[in-house]
């Protein structure tokens, strides 16, 4: 028996020493007060900020830019809720946590962890006006003392990374997660214009393509959520004028519609069955007063058979809406059906020994290979065909 306990012990000392990954590094803040004088500013008027981790050896002319996520604010009360928050205040991003941040995944400085981009300058912007970087409103809210300039924002902190190195780069990428994602999209062809016309620039986009899907009830709250969303911070100005011309102007807030029209480089990484989506835009909270969904929500495998027929249902149409995109030979992806929204740029997701594959890559592996152009194919779709617990 002492020997079986001294076997068993073993291996669960191995099988952690398999998952633990390397300790992800911590970066301190940069509050770019310079750019209040450009009207720059949180939704409190506080300046902008990101962390910034500079690149070494052959990363030094290289940047990865990551745009934060969460969610957006599509109401004065909401935003003024969110001003006295980290994701509306840079005030509050020192207060409400350490004044530093991880990195981890794409923004790793292990090479075992990050082998592509360790040593890049790795950038993370904080989100902080509730419009992912499209809003610019001149007039401050009166009442609220809100201001809506999220554009601003965006282009402030480019122009500080320009001056710091970036506007030398011969490599970059811009990237982002949930909102932080749809940031990515939206904002993708203006990134392009701050970095040399020579330069390899290309977008990675996760978690960030929310499809106009109906309810539940056959409602269209994301979508009257998105024109809120654009009224209020006056983002058309900020939206792809090709787009905006074609279509009303929050309908160009959707990957599906907006997507055609950006010319720069994009790879996509969502699943079929994003959680975020799945909770608020197809059964968001006011639609289930019962609380009915909880449980299927936090975890597939609780669901009854009728909610995962309707799971089954959403898992369709967001495959239908995905590939019924205009294809174009520089756009890769990487489709999921785990039922998750944003883990898969997490360290132990993006490349390690349990990282999600398909087709035998790794999200690290199916990114860098289509960055640098390495191998021809780039199209990754998991063919399982049911929603799953990752």
């Amino acid at each position: 028996m002492a020997n079986f306990w001294l076997a068993l012990l073993v291996f669960s000392t191995m099988l952690r020493a398999i998952v633990v990954q390397p300790q992800e590094p911590t970066v301190n803040i940069t509050i770019l007060h310079s750019a209040t004088a450009e009207g720059a500013v949180c939704l409190d008027g506080s300046p902008p900020a990101y962390h910034l981790d500079m690149g070494h050896g052959s990363g030094l002319r290289s940047w990865i830019i990551t745009i934060e996520g969460g969610g957006w604010c599509d109401k004065i009360s909401n935003c003024y809720n969110r001003s006295n928050g980290r994701l509306g205040s840079s005030t509050k991003m020192q207060l409400q946590q350490p004044p530093t941040y991880t990195f981890g995944g794409i923004l790793h400085n292990d090479p075992k962890t990050n082998p592509d981009f360790y040593n890049w300058n790795r950038v993370l912007v904080r989100y902080c006006d509730g419009s992912s970087f499209t809003g610019d409103v001149e007039d401050v809210d009166p009442d609220t003392k809100l201001y809506y300039r999220g554009a601003r924002i965006f282009k402030a902190i480019m122009d500080d990374l320009s001056q710091k190195g970036m506007r030398n780069a011969e490599n970059a990428i811009l990237s982002g997660t949930s909102a932080g994602g749809l940031s990515t999209i939206l904002n993708c062809d203006k990134f392009r214009s701050f970095l040399p016309e020579n330069a390899r620039v290309k977008c990675v986009a996760n978690a960030g393509f929310f499809i106009n899907a109906k309810t539940i009830s056959g409602t269209s709250y994301i979508q009257e959520m998105y024109n809120r969303v654009v009224t209020l911070h006056g983002s058309t100005k900020n939206l792809p004028p090709s787009c905006t011309s074609a279509m009303e102007p929050s309908l160009c807030f959707f990957p599906q519609n907006v997507v055609p029209y950006v010319h720069t480089p994009m790879f996509i990484i969502n699943s079929a069955y994003d959680s975020w989506q799945i909770n608020s835009t197809l059964v968001p909270a006011y639609l289930d007063p019962q609380r009915a969904w909880d449980h299927c929500k936090a975890q597939i495998s609780n669901c009854t058979l009728s909610q995962r027929i309707i799971i089954q249902a959403f898992g369709v149409e967001f495959l239908k809406t995905f590939m019924g995109v205009t294809p174009c030979y520089t756009r890769g992806y990487f489709i999921t059906s785990c039922h998750t929204h944003g883990r898969i740029m997490w360290t132990n997701y993006w490349f390690n020994t349990i990282s999600l594959t398909i087709l035998d890559k790794t999200i690290a592996e199916a990114v860098g290979d289509w960055y640098f152009d390495r191998v021809g194919f780039h199209q990754h779709l998991d063919p399982y065909p049911f929603a799953k617990d990752c």
